[in-house]
């Protein structure tokens, strides 16, 4: 049996220790709220200065950027939605297409488009050349994106290598006398003859429609420049010293015209023949 002496031993041995456990609680307790205390501050301080580093992301807009807004917010707000970011089922995103996207839409006419379709048809654009640079320039600076230089787009062109680079990356789809031709799904390949020299350079930047995007990777500066100049001084130019030129669809038309003149030809002479016989 335990003695009175080992009791006494044992009860003394637990009294010490229950100043030691309720030591270490409390200094477990401190520390959970110190560490609270500390999230609670750092939480704060975040929503005191979360607004000022938001403001420094996102600077004021340009003159120009806030005269574009003003005609997105008009014209364009419903499809693409608020800030550009686009609206589902209506219109695209357009953080990051860049001013030379907006450039070429606007600018042709086909934005703001009349209805949804297969592609946007080109029209008599809505907005004056000062307009579209504007809405550029906000959608510029919202997302950023490529850019049409200013200045001469032809400077310094070779018409014989814009000749080569034309055929090789251009005529499949625009045929070789830039007439432009039919493509799968009610899409097409349009007619180069109304483009300008910046809308050429626009579209070969931003990959409008089915295009495929010609950056300054694929397709140098001065390399558009000679495509430029070649369609412009030689495609539109040349006269059509052929002849009629059937809308200068290539081998398409130019065969069913000649089959069709060939059969009406063979069959008068055919009817000649036998009333001379």
């Amino acid at each position: 049996m335990t003695s009175d002496n080992d009791r006494r031993r044992g009860l003394l041995a637990r009294l010490r220790g229950r100043p030691v456990a309720r030591s270490r609680g409390r200094r477990r307790l401190g520390a959970a709220v110190r560490l609270f205390a500390a999230l609670m501050l750092a939480g704060g301080a975040y929503t005191v200065f979360a607004p000022g580093v938001q403001a420094q992301d996102n600077p004021p807009l340009t003159a120009a950027g806030n005269e574009g807004k003003a005609l997105f917010d008009v014209s364009c707000v419903t499809c693409h939605g608020r800030n550009a970011q686009g609206v589902e089922g209506r219109g695209p995103s357009l953080i990051g297409v860049g001013s030379a996207s907006v450039e070429f839409q606007v600018s042709s006419g086909r934005m703001p488009m009349a209805r949804q379709e297969a592609q946007a048809m080109r029209k008599p654009p809505q907005f004056t050349d000062e307009q579209v640079r504007q809405l550029g320039q906000y959608i510029q600076e919202l997302g950023g994106g490529p850019e049409v230089p200013n200045g001469d787009l032809r400077e310094g062109a070779n018409l014989a290598t814009g000749g080569e680079l034309f055929r090789i990356n251009c005529s499949q789809c625009h045929a070789f006398g830039g007439g432009g031709g039919a493509l799968s799904s009610g899409k097409y390949a349009p007619s180069l003859a109304p483009a300008s020299d910046r809308q050429i350079y626009a579209a070969m930047l931003s990959g409008p429609q089915n295009m495929p995007v010609f950056g300054d990777n694929q397709i140098t500066p001065q390399e558009k420049a000679d495509i430029i100049a070649y369609i412009q001084d030689t495609l539109k130019n040349d006269g059509d010293p052929g002849g009629f030129n059937l809308g200068r669809y290539g081998p398409s038309t130019e065969g069913i015209a000649i089959f069709l003149v060939g059969i009406v030809a063979l069959v008068f002479a055919s009817l000649w023949i036998a009333g001379k016989s």
